[in-house]
């Protein structure tokens, strides 16, 4: 999955991904971002992983002391540089989640827009995320919730008509999973897998609905 982001869907790409006409899909993109934005204070340090261009980037940037964003596509990240060059407390840089390589920690991490699906992080990864995250921080990881299923596949049919994925194979697409012919492939966490990942890493946490599009796991480090 990694590949197809950095290979196929990045740059202008996953700039058109996101201009999307479907007001349902423009309200579940913006209540992700509102909910992140409404817990920040203007004196945490903020990392996104998948940050893609920026998009969230740009509108968390003035609600912190400063973001900065990790991507594994070069050229989505070169969009990126020009797309924040008026924000002079964000950045972003070319970095594999499989490999974050950061001195300090953060106050607050990020992995929203289903991140852990799209970038394949396993328990591993999960932990080596948390390790990055500073005593008293808290890391929000995003899904999809069910009950957004219709909109969400809605969504990946614009995509497709539009050439930025493969044609949807129906016969594959099923039980929160869509399968593109083109080889591209979009699962999700379960709220059950949320809680297992959250039981697992030992802090506390809780797993919350927002919007009935999108469900978080958000992990507390005390």
């Amino acid at each position: 999955m990694d590949n197809y982001y950095a290979e196929k869907l990045n740059s202008k790409k996953l700039y058109q991904v996101y201009d999307t006409q479907i007001p349902r899909v423009k309200q579940y993109l913006q209540a992700e971002i509102d909910f992140v934005k409404k817990n920040l204070s203007n004196t945490q340090n903020v990392l996104e992983l998948g940050a893609g261009y920026g998009r969230i980037i740009k509108e968390l940037a003035p609600y912190c002391k400063s973001i900065i964003g990790i991507d594994i596509s070069v050229e989505s990240v070169e969009l990126g540089k020009e797309y924040l060059k008026d924000y002079p407390n964000a950045s972003i840089v070319v970095m594999d989640v499989h490999q974050i390589k950061f001195s300090k920690p953060f106050d607050v991490i990020l992995c929203l827009q289903n991140g852990l699906s799209a970038m394949g992080a396993d328990s591993t990864v999960i932990h080596k995320i948390l390790d990055k995250v500073a005593p008293g921080g808290t890391a929000y990881f995003s899904s999809y919730s069910t009950k957004f299923w219709d909109f969400r596949l809605k969504w990946f049919e614009e995509q497709a008509s539009r050439g930025l994925l493969g044609e949807i194979d129906y016969t594959k697409t099923k039980n929160g999973v869509i399968i593109c012919k083109g080889g591209f492939k979009a699962t999700i966490h379960w709220p059950e897998d949320f809680e297992k990942i959250g039981k697992e890493l030992g802090y506390p946490y809780q797993v919350q609905e927002v919007d009935e599009s999108s469900m978080f796991l958000i992990v507390h480090k005390t």
